[in-house]
């Protein structure tokens, strides 16, 4: 395994077998009739991502744990070539000779396929099992696709976030958003002219997450279409915030 600003290819088994299925009237099934049965499985799946790997300078101090940004590019991004994941966002700051803070894992989505939250939950595990991080600091963010994405598994799994930063991402779930972000600090942004995402697919989320009792902010470029990371990305303000927000316990949550 190499470090730095390196491929590596992870294979990883999100834990198909029955167990259980039975009808509550025997026989089961009478014609003409319908009948309350119960199915319980367990599926098995094998899940992988090759992403890049950033440690920081310092990285491997005796008993140090560091901050941890999961970023999740868009969908110009996919396919096989890691280089392209280099294209925007925190790879491109890495691969411009810039010194970060934080270990930063940078998966990549397949040609064709989308961001699978079962799947990055699986490397996110594998990541905190392999590096020195402190699991109170585990940040998020992605553009476009990649902003959906966040949305999308910060809803999924929000107790393992410090902070989420999406970026001109659809956040569609706006029922589960407002029951299950109450307690993640989220700083959204969105261009006012954007064609290829609407703006009003983030604002409605973000709306629907205050409305939950969620802090959200939300930064609208008036100027800006679809690129809106490149500014936000450079911004030294997003980072002294986003470094800042440390995890609290997330209790109570909707389904």
């Amino acid at each position: 395994m190499r470090f730095g600003n390196t491929a590596i290819g992870v294979l990883l088994l999100a834990g198909l077998s029955a167990v259980f299925a039975g009808c509550s009237a025997v026989p089961p099934g009478e014609p003409g009739s319908q009948t309350a049965c119960h199915f319980e499985g367990r599926i098995k799946r094998t899940v992988a991502y090759d992403y890049l790997l950033y440690l920081p300078d310092g990285y491997g101090s005796e008993g140090e744990r560091w901050p941890l940004v999961l970023f999740l590019h868009g969908a110009g991004e996919r396919g096989d070539d890691l280089e392209k994941v280099k294209k925007h966002g925190p790879p491109k700051l890495v691969a411009q000779g810039r010194s970060l803070p934080f270990i930063l894992v940078s998966p990549q989505v397949p040609e064709g396929q989308w961001w699978d939250t079962g799947a990055l939950d699986a490397l996110l595990d594998h990541v905190l099992e392999t590096f020195a991080v402190d699991e109170d600091r585990v940040y998020l963010t992605g553009l476009s696709m990649g902003g959906a994405g966040a949305w999308s598994l910060a809803i999924r799994s929000p107790e393992r976030f410090a902070a989420v930063v999406p970026i001109c991402g659809a956040g569609l779930d706006l029922y589960r958003g407002r029951q299950r972000l109450t307690r993640v600090p989220i700083w959204a942004f969105h261009g006012a002219q954007d064609t290829v995402v609407p703006i009003d697919l983030t604002r409605l989320i973000v709306e629907s997450v205050r409305k939950g009792g969620g802090h959200v902010k939300f930064t609208v470029y008036p100027d800006a279409g679809h690129d809106v990371w490149t500014r936000t990305y450079e911004d030294p303000e997003l980072w002294e915030w986003l470094l800042n927000q440390r995890r609290t316990p997330v209790t109570g949550a909707g389904p």
